[in-house]
């Protein structure tokens, strides 16, 4: 038997790496608004009580980056594991108990990142709905995209069926005690997030993951499972792999899919550009803005994972500098979150509400830029980023080398 070990540098598909550090930008920029009002607030469209240049910023977010690289990052996550998978195979090594430690680890990661740093973590969505994941480890390669995608637009159907009746029965979604309970949640937050210090905030992140988080996740983690399997198919086909081979697929993501997801998300834009989901005015149209947001960002992901693959393909060399952020993207998401509480936050510089939405979109890029340089120069020295150089060392039970000979 063949050991199965961590992936060396030169065997990486470089493709991977590049899509995963130009999601991390995506999702860097989708999360800005988040340390800076409530969570329940976040991603609530483009307000328009705003100057021009913030409208602008916002409705660019809302547009092009809300909802799609999440998304784009669950794609990744399951081809991740079809690569494993595959490794592991070939290997003839003993998956199961591998892949279960990975996603234990990830999970571990997720709570402490959830509850110490930051309410908006993704890593436990991903992290249980990976645990699903074996089912589809020897599934037929033509059953993956129909399972994956019957999966997730059947959550995103739900939702929308649940809008449309709503709107036409004129009915407020929220019952008075829980739009009471919603305003009371936005209003401790703001004070522990904006004034309190470290421990408040801390306490705060627990109970929102205990009233808010745990029941979004009921929803979330099988629309991450659905993708993980579309995700899984690109890999078992050889698309990713050789995409010269699946030309037509690409076509259609690039000039189908993401045409399709842009006119959705414009259709939800139109119903409503400022969907209000807290509080009791909440409406059936309200609902079906965001839900038409939803659905149409999968699309879009798709058709930006075809149009960076295209680039490669044609040779372009611009998606490799996002590379050396792919290959530590955990370590860098989890700085974001360590950067944007430490601005915003009460125990950080306190710039809570302070900050324009232009001005925070212009922040990001600079700041990630600051990461590309950063990467770049971790791995001069080593293999690894810091925190996926402990998940590996958890995942595989033994310590990985970590620094260049």
């Amino acid at each position: 038997m063949t050991a199965f070990s961590p992936l060396p540098a030169a065997d990486r598909l470089h493709a991977l790496d590049a899509v995963r550090g130009i999601a991390l930008l995506g999702i860097w920029l989708m999360n800005v608004e988040s340390f800076t009002t409530s969570m329940l607030d976040a991603g609530s469209g483009i307000d328009p009580g705003q100057g021009l240049a913030d409208r602008l910023a916002d409705g660019f977010v809302y547009l092009f980056v809300q909802g799609k690289f999440w998304t784009l990052f669950a794609l990744l996550f399951g081809m991740g594991f079809a690569v494993m998978s595959q490794r592991a195979q070939a290997a003839g090594a003993a998956f199961g108990p591998i892949y279960l430690r990975r996603s234990l680890g990830l999970l571990a990661i997720g709570l402490l990142h959830a509850i110490l740093l930051w309410s908006g973590d993704v890593l436990v969505c991903y992290a249980l709905a990976a645990f699903g994941l074996l089912a589809l480890r020897h599934a037929p390669l033509g059953a993956l995209w129909p399972i994956g995608l019957l999966t997730h637009l059947s959550l995103v159907m739900m939702l929308l069926l649940a809008s449309v009746a709503m709107a036409f029965a004129g009915s407020i979604m929220a019952a008075a005690s829980d739009a009471s309970a919603d305003l009371s949640l936005r209003k401790d937050e703001i004070a522990a997030y904006a004034q309190g210090s470290y421990a408040q905030a801390t306490m705060m992140r627990l109970r929102y993951f205990y009233e808010q988080t745990l029941a979004t996740l009921i929803v979330f983690v099988p629309m991450a499972w659905g993708l993980f399997a579309v995700g899984s198919w690109f890999v078992r086909s050889g698309a990713i792999a050789e995409p010269e081979s699946h030309p037509r697929l690409y076509r259609w993501l690039l000039w189908g899919a993401g045409p399709l997801g842009l006119a959705i998300t414009l259709a939800g834009m139109a119903v409503d550009s400022e969907p209000i989901l807290v509080g009791p005015g909440v409406r059936g149209s309200d609902l079906f803005a965001a839900t038409l947001q939803m659905a149409g960002a999968p699309l879009m992901s798709l058709a930006y994972l075809a149009w960076i693959v295209g680039a490669l393909q044609r040779g372009a060399r611009w998606p490799l500098w996002f590379a050396p952020a792919g290959r530590m993207a955990l370590t860098l998401y989890l700085m974001q979150s360590l950067i944007g509480t430490l601005v915003f936050y009460g125990y950080g510089l306190g710039w809570w509400g302070q900050v324009p939405r232009a001005v925070q979109v212009l922040g990001v890029c600079v700041l990630f830029a600051l990461q590309l340089a950063f990467a770049r120069l971790w791995f001069l020295r080593f293999r690894y980023g810091p925190v996926e150089w402990l998940w590996r060392w958890f995942t595989y039970a033994r310590r990985p080398e970590w620094v260049r000979a």
